[in-house]
């Protein structure tokens, strides 16, 4: 197998292989099989180059589109740390003006962000606040509030971060709700619109940071505290700290860092 580029970058600690493919030569005559091995041997931590999940950088209808597949291989809709990642590599490599607006193609649609210094700002959309569903973990049972953010979260509000456990297996949920898995975040109130989290994302596992997931508490929280579009939260996570704003015209903004740690070549 040829060697082909790779790059390693972070937002807020939850981690991400990019594989620049412009013209769609190096990966995209994969099968969807094959280019879920791939996928898997990136990211593992022990044989591979370790990640949450791969950022395939391609170029669609003149624009950049994000092919996004977490560490096991499966497809996503959206990532949102992943997306601030993907534009900081666009920046960085001179693909894209980083003074203007960064529109950036999804599976959830297309995404604009936006680049101040050390910290990029995802637009990530309205957020959808359905009912409540219900997760657990051994010895733990919560009820949650179902956000879709593009992709399908289950917020539960806990005493303690502790009580979510080793989140080593998916929290129990519903499967008539989330038939193709669900992001589960676990809340806790640190004060007055700050809040700190732990998630278990589907196809990753427990991560240290989640964007949409970040994005999911936030709303749930404004929602808990009968606010709603026209608030901002701080959202603390194991790698850092997140922004995330309900603007009046009900956009999610998501602000954080994106940095780029490493790049090469790999035969994996």
């Amino acid at each position: 197998m040829p060697d082909y580029p790779f790059l390693k970058g972070h937002g807020t600690e939850n981690d991400f292989v990019l594989l620049p493919d412009h013209d769609g030569s190096v990966h995209g005559d994969l099968s969807p099989d094959e280019m879920a091995q791939r996928v898997r041997a990136l990211c593992d931590r022990r044989a591979g180059i370790g990640g949450d999940g791969v950022l395939r950088v391609v170029r669609e209808d003149g624009g950049w589109f994000m092919d996004y597949r977490n560490s096991d291989g499966s497809v996503s809709e959206m990532c949102g740390n992943g997306i601030r990642v993907f534009a900081r590599h666009l920046v960085d490599e001179g693909l894209v003006d980083g003074s203007a607006p960064i529109p950036v193609g999804t599976r959830d649609g297309l995404k604009t962000l936006t680049v101040d210094g050390d910290l990029i700002t995802a637009d990530m959309g309205t957020p959808r606040v359905l009912g409540e569903t219900t997760v657990a973990v051994p010895g733990h049972a919560w009820v949650a509030r179902h956000v879709d953010m593009g992709n399908p979260h289950a917020v539960a509000f806990v005493d303690s971060l502790d009580d979510a456990g080793h989140l080593l297996d998916p929290p129990e949920h519903d499967p008539a709700t989330y038939p193709e898995g669900v992001n589960v975040e676990f809340v806790v109130r640190r004060g007055d619109r700050h809040v700190a989290m732990r998630v278990h994302e589907r196809g990753s596992g427990e991560t240290r940071s989640c964007g949409t997931g970040a994005c999911a508490a936030m709303v749930a929280a404004a929602v808990a505290d009968g606010l709603g579009p026209g608030s901002a939260y701080r959202v603390d996570v194991p790698g850092g700290t997140l922004t995330v704003t309900w603007t009046e015209d009900d956009r999610v903004l998501l602000t954080g860092p994106a940095v780029i740690v490493a790049r090469g070549t790999t035969s994996l």
